[in-house]
């Protein structure tokens, strides 16, 4: 399959709510879970001329993208799969921002509390990763465990590449983070990683107490390519009477086949994520072009969403993938499932790891792990028993 843009997607429109680039705040909320709506809350309306413009990123977010250029990016879907693996990472650019200031990544880290240790799980493909991130939590002898899920289009980007977001999510829910690595596309093409997670998943369950965690105690979540997997992860929970996720964590989750929603058409030409870059992901990972109308890729269009836990979708302003997001929680919401939907104004696709430079990036780890503790909270109460309500500084 080539890299332009007649790929075999859906060519429909999805209905989008979008928000002004009015500062660093989240913009807006909706959802059955009583979230309260966040400051700054507005609607992108169109110009004078009828049209529908690109967001400003807000400074801290600006001088990620700046950096990440510095250190020499090329643009996603510009190269092979290994030349686009071996260059800089959004990630990378945190941390060379963190040097320009005199700030050690490293011991940052260590300060976070937050001891990890390498282990594996079995696949139909041979052994996969799954580091296991513990937070230094007071008198608990176990700790809920929420299975995570990296981005990176299904194949770029590891657990390294990620590994703030899971530390970032451990340290703040005080629950262990197992962060799940899979086969990556053009070597492994789909449905290989979609298998993988739940094999992974299914380890979990199998393995949580011998890594400190309590099996009863679950939770998925992921980011881009990695909430899709976390999202499938949770109906094939529902699907293959699995033990089911206490909640669901999507940030700016691939959630839809449609390239011609609002936001791709805003954010044509974002970075860190162009819909060129999307265009790219498809062509390395579908293995016939019929697996785009598969549901596990469609979830907007195709998947059966009924009777899923309660769930939190992420999403950015300047983001290609914003819409769909935004139409899989309203799908989530019109099913019955109990669901809040925060956007970020301001801020990029991959912002979510950024805690350490970007400010909202940092709200939104609070927003997420807030729902998570509730979650692992109300469960633990149910059963009688208790979880750790925050992990030590």
């Amino acid at each position: 399959m080539s890299t332009n843009h007649n790929f075999p997607f859906r060519m429909t429109a999805i209905g989008a709510v979008f928000l002004s680039g009015m500062g660093a705040s989240a913009y807006a909320q909706s959802g059955r879970s009583g979230a309260p709506q966040a400051p700054g809350a507005a609607v992108v309306k169109p110009n004078e001329q009828g049209e529908l413009k690109m967001a400003q990123a807000n400074p801290q977010m600006s001088a990620v993208l700046e950096k990440l250029d510095k250190l020499g990016a090329k643009p996603l879907g510009s190269q092979t799969a290994v030349d686009t693996r071996r260059g800089p990472s959004p990630a990378d650019a945190v941390k060379a921002i963190l040097a320009d200031q005199g700030k050690d990544p490293a011991a940052l880290m260590a300060q976070m509390n937050v001891k990890t240790v390498e282990m594996s799980y079995p696949t139909a493909g041979g052994v996969q990763k799954v580091r296991i991130y513990t937070p230094s939590v007071a008198n608990q002898p176990v700790l809920p465990v929420i299975v995570y899920f990296h981005g990176g289009g299904w194949v770029i980007a590891d657990l390294d590449t990620y590994d703030a977001s899971a530390r970032g999510l451990a340290q703040k829910t005080g629950a262990i983070v197992a962060s799940v690595e899979y086969r990556h596309a053009p070597e492994h093409r789909f449905p290989a990683a979609h298998d993988d997670s739940i094999a992974a998943y299914r380890w979990v369950i199998q393995n949580a107490s011998s890594f400190g965690g309590d099996p009863r105690q679950l939770a998925v979540a992921g980011e881009s390519a990695g909430g899709n997997l976390a999202m499938n992860v949770a109906i094939a929970a529902r699907d293959q009477k699995l033990q089911a996720p206490l909640h669901v964590l999507l940030v700016y989750p691939v959630a839809g086949t449609d390239m011609t929603t609002p936001s791709y058409k805003i954010n044509e030409n974002a970075a860190p994520l162009s819909k060129r870059a999307m265009a790219w992901f498809v062509s390395q990972v579908l293995a016939k072009p019929s697996d785009a109308s598969d549901a596990r890729l469609d979830l907007v269009g195709k998947a059966n969403v009924a009777g899923l836990p309660p769930t939190t979708v992420i999403a950015a302003e300047i983001d290609p993938l914003m819409s769909e997001g935004k139409a899989l929680a309203d799908k989530l919401a019109k099913a019955g499932v109990v669901m809040s939907y925060t956007a970020f104004a301001g801020v990029t696709h991959e912002f979510f790891g950024m805690a350490a430079v970007v400010g909202d990036a940092d709200v939104a780890q609070n927003l997420a792990a807030k729902q998570l503790r509730d979650a692992f909270s109300a469960n633990s109460q149910s059963q009688g028993g208790s979880v750790p309500a925050r992990a030590r500084p």
